[in-house]
């Protein structure tokens, strides 16, 4: 699979649901979906997950050849200021339960074979 960000975003955005996190909403889909996405494009683009504290909660995000991604930085209405802390799968994956996770990778899939 190549790493195209755009590409990456758009089958993200068709692939959130309340089946990837209960937080979704129609109006915010990328509410509460930074730890099952982190974890996902981990998983298919390699680099590093890292974290940083933002309002009350932890948010994750990507790392991939020295360059940031932060895929569900839309869910916020204010800046990010990142810490960039290395996080790690297991902690990441306390988050998750494997039927979101299951979800997510199955729709991601989908979804970006479309955007060819």
């Amino acid at each position: 699979m190549d790493f195209d960000e755009e590409k990456i975003l758009s089958a993200l955005s068709s692939s959130w649901s309340p089946q990837t996190a209960i937080q979704w909403r129609p109006d915010n889909p990328a509410l509460g979906q930074c730890n099952v996405t982190a974890l996902l494009v981990n998983e298919l683009f390699g680099g590093r997950i890292l974290k940083t504290r933002h309002r009350e909660s932890v948010h994750y995000y990507n790392e991939i050849d020295g360059q940031r991604y932060d895929f569900t930085s839309s869910q916020f209405t204010s800046p990010i200021e990142y810490d960039d802390e290395l996080s790690a799968r297991t902690e990441i994956q306390r988050g998750i339960t494997p039927d979101e996770m299951h979800t997510l990778r199955n729709a991601f899939r989908t979804f970006y074979s479309w955007h060819r």
